[in-house]
């Protein structure tokens, strides 16, 4: 699966580097078609997490994953032939959509086969991914240094074939016999026992017992995942905010910007691992959400003091921030799943990260905007006022997830599981065996 997944990134890495230059030398597009097409290709993303979420309530994780791998497949392999701008939009909208699908698919497929090893399977998940990442940006650089028109193509095939690679992987990944992601227990277990049970029966198809609220009527979640948009932030600042800060307000050579990249992986490779381990349980990953939270503001502190500085002062600084926002990035990466998981009821695991999963999409489309639109016309004002905010609300993260745990660790009268439907999903509730 981790292969499947390095594949996958890498082939995803070559797209997103090279993307841009294709659709605007090779497509033909301006600025304005551009904009319109990334800007719908975001919007489809973010339906892409509640609707893997959906179907997996119903459908086998891992067809679902193979079916995203083929559907991406075939959509950037039309995009040798597509040409026209109607049909174009679609067709990268669908692209997005499998794409964000695909990584909340693979989220739920970890969940159910990880088992207690579930932050150690995602450490070793964000290892592969920026591995993959930077692989693929690496052969991207390779495409685009020659420039022509083949060369935009074959990075294209490139890809497509690696999501037909991780299909192929993803088929041959084996689920655990008769561990669902969801399970629907019998209401009556007296019931069941009397029908020759021994243990809570459970239906062939997931389903959220009667009465229980979804995700989208639970409003404690839902604020969770609200407040999850504002814990992803640092992935904007790293890939928008700090490249275009140092062109538009700093000294700092332009030939820095790749640094922020290499400092990025390299970190996360080496250090996610290490992280991951001290976050084995979801009370701790709520205290990370605090870290998180003044890391950033460090960062965007350090930002806010460029202005005005020399060109090597600002360039210390804008390699410093670099890893503070990849700090941020390691400990948001185990803390925002876990929690996600954690807060979740067992019951309606599989709908509930579908909507979760919508906080990093959300702030995919938003983020960058927030930061050119807002943060950096304000100037360092605006820096320092987008730390203080992420700090505070990281605090409120914490609460809230604090609070909703207790609310399903505390016994009903009748001494069964809370009303939010389970018992706090801790790292070692999940029987397991080894993105």
């Amino acid at each position: 699966m981790l292969f499947a997944q390095l594949l996958d990134r890498t082939g995803t890495g070559m797209w997103a580097a090279s993307s841009v230059l294709f659709f605007v030398f090779v497509i033909g597009l301006d600025a304005g078609r551009l904009g319109l097409l990334l800007g719908a290709a975001a919007v489809a993303g973010i339906a892409g997490s509640p609707l893997a979420g959906h179907l997996a309530g119903r459908f086998p994780v891992r067809s679902l994953l193979i079916a995203c791998h083929l559907l991406r497949l075939a959509t950037l392999g039309s995009l040798l032939f597509v040409t026209r701008f109607d049909v174009l939009l679609p067709v990268v909208a669908v692209t997005y959509l499998g794409d964000r699908a695909a990584k909340t698919l693979e989220m739920l497929f970890a969940t159910r086969v990880a088992g207690e090893r579930r932050a150690t399977y995602q450490a070793l998940s964000r290892s592969s991914a920026n591995a993959g990442y930077a692989l693929g940006a690496g052969l991207a650089a390779i495409g685009l240094a020659v420039g022509t028109h083949e060369a935009y193509q074959a990075l294209i095939l490139a890809n497509a074939l690696s999501f037909l690679a991780a299909a192929a992987l993803v088929r041959r990944t084996r689920e655990p016999r008769g561990r669902g992601l969801v399970t629907a227990r019998t209401a009556d277990p007296a019931a069941a026992a009397a029908a020759g049970a021994t243990a809570p029966a459970t239906s062939a198809v997931p389903a959220l017992p009667p009465g229980r609220p979804g995700p989208w009527r639970d409003r404690g979640y839902l604020r969770f995942a609200l407040l999850d948009i504002a814990m992803n932030l640092d992935d904007s600042i790293l890939a928008v905010g700090l490249p275009l800060w140092l062109v538009d307000h700093t000294d700092a050579p332009h030939t820095l910007v790749p640094a922020f990249l290499v400092i990025n992986t390299v970190l996360v490779v080496v250090l996610q691992l290490r992280v991951s381990a001290k976050v084995e349980e979801p009370r701790q990953a709520a205290a990370a959400v605090v870290l998180y939270g003044l890391t950033m503001l460090a960062c965007c502190t350090l930002l806010a003091g460029t202005a005005g500085a020399g060109a090597w002062a600002a360039s210390i600084v804008l390699l410093t921030a670099a890893v503070l926002a990849t700090a941020a990035e390691l400990m948001r990466s185990v803390s925002s799943w876990e929690l996600a998981v954690s807060l979740a009821p067992e019951e309606a695991r599989a709908s509930y990260l579908g909507v979760a999963g919508m906080a990093q999409s959300i702030q995919k489309s938003a983020g960058p905007l927030l930061l050119t639109g807002v943060v950096m016309t304000a100037g360092p004002a605006g820096w320092l006022t987008l730390g203080a905010a992420v700090a505070v609300l990281s605090t409120v993260q914490r609460r809230t997830a604090v609070r909703r745990l207790d609310a399903m660790a505390a016994p009903s009268p009748c001494g069964a599981a809370s009303p939010s439907g389970s018992l706090a999903v801790s790292i070692r509730d999940l029987p397991g065996s080894g993105r």
